[in-house]
């Protein structure tokens, strides 16, 4: 059995997390006939995606989340399918921006503006028919100005036709693990089978930011003038939120108004999805006041790096006689400020290990859980190669272990 006074001892021990509870928990193997086989592999574990904090959303659909995380802080019929207006506009920029990414764009190639994208209703950045119009212009127009003529002449650019560019959508929202999202077109026009959901919106900005930081800082412009016109970026956090820099706000009669957004503070980024408001006003007042909130509220604490020793594990008939145990990857967690002193944290572990043990190989398991705190299970490795014992040397610990058990 791994002692306390060890544990506490090595890296997990230095944490600032005063009454937080350790336990290490090593099965110890019964004395085998033979060297004992290990068991398989435990596969990696992953958050439960419940939400942890408990406010009142006056938004139909809400979602928060952190983004290095991904802890669900907050989740309001965060997977009911609903009509997603203008936030679908950011799965066409992420078709343009990979469009870009790999070179098939250029943000000052000029795009024609056909008679279908000119007649174009609802909000607009007011393009002519027959222009030519710069992409870079484009993006502006449908990131600041929401711009629906905008998004038709991104889309018949790239696909031909919209018809078409709707299912090049559907194919990144499969590549992108969009479960619940449909498109029908490139702009969130009003259509019985254009559907996304907040989660998937949530994965969809968090996907934006991730494989787009070139191009992310288009959504933090807070105004763009076309065609003798100036027009203001309707999301509301940039002008209310420190640290707010995206990234679309939507509107339609079916789907009241909503809001996907993002800030980011002293390192750490929240993502908020909210949808089914009443009015602008209420859209601007509910994403302050739970953006504010998830801050206030959470906070990052990153448990131990990725090469620190959680333990040193006893490894049968190896050349060394323990294997340092640890992360394998830095282990960060979302945790409500309120409740970081009740966290509770078990190790699991059989020892002795049978040499030989492989760099990499799981070797137990950390399980995370507490007042508050999302429950988590996260697969232990090994930090060292160990290579089994030679025949001579073994057979001395061979004797010594049938004899003494050691």
């Amino acid at each position: 059995m791994a002692s306390r006074r060890r544990l506490m001892g090595g890296a997990l021990g230095a944490l600032p997390f005063g009454l937080m509870s350790w336990k290490a928990e090593a099965q110890q193997r019964p004395t085998p006939a033979q060297p004992p086989r290990r068991p398989p592999p435990r596969q990696e574990g992953a958050p439960v995606a419940t939400p942890v904090g408990n406010v009142d959303v006056l938004a139909r659909q809400a979602l928060i989340v952190d983004f290095e995380t991904g802890a669900v802080l907050l989740e309001k019929n965060a997977d009911e399918r609903m009509p997603p207006s203008s936030m679908s506009k950011l799965m066409t920029m992420y078709a343009v921006f990979d469009r870009l990414k790999q070179g098939r764009l250029q943000l000052d190639q000029m795009l024609p503006v056909s008679e279908r994208a000119w007649r174009m209703a609802g909000s607009k950045m007011f393009v002519e028919i027959g222009q030519q119009v710069k992409v870079e212009d484009l993006i502006r127009g449908v990131i600041i100005q929401s711009g629906n003529d905008a998004c038709i002449v991104l889309a018949e650019a790239i696909s031909g036709s919209e018809q078409q560019f709707a299912e090049l959508l559907n194919d990144y929202g499969r590549r992108l693990g969009l479960a619940n999202s449909s498109f029908r077109n490139s702009t969130g026009w009003p259509d019985p089978e254009h559907r996304m959901t907040a989660r998937d919106l949530s994965i969809l900005a968090r996907r934006l930011i991730t494989d787009f930081p070139d191009y992310y800082r288009f959504y933090n412009e807070r105004s763009f003038r076309f065609a003798n016109i100036s027009q203001d970026n309707r999301n509301p956090l940039l002008a209310r939120v420190p640290g707010a820099d995206g990234l679309k706000t939507g509107h339609t009669e079916e789907a009241g108004y909503g809001l996907t957004g993002s800030a980011m503070r002293d390192g750490r980024r929240v993502v908020l999805v909210i949808n089914g408001l009443p009015s602008m006003r209420a859209r601007a007042e509910e994403s302050e006041r739970l953006m504010e909130w998830a801050f206030r509220e959470f906070e990052s604490v990153t448990l131990f790096r990725a090469q620190d020793t959680v333990e040193e594990v006893p490894v049968y008939l190896g050349e060394r006689r323990t294997v340092p145990m640890v992360g394998g990857r830095d282990v960060v967690l979302t945790l409500p400020r309120r409740w970081r002193e009740r966290l509770d944290v078990k190790i699991r572990y059989q020892a002795p290990l049978a040499a030989p043990v492989a760099r990499g190989q799981t070797i137990g398991e950390l399980q995370i859980a507490g007042a508050g705190v999302p429950p988590l299970t996260l697969p232990l490795v090994a930090g060292a190669d160990v290579e089994k014992l030679g025949l001579v040397p073994r057979i001395p610990a061979v004797i010594g272990r049938w004899m003494f058990g050691a």
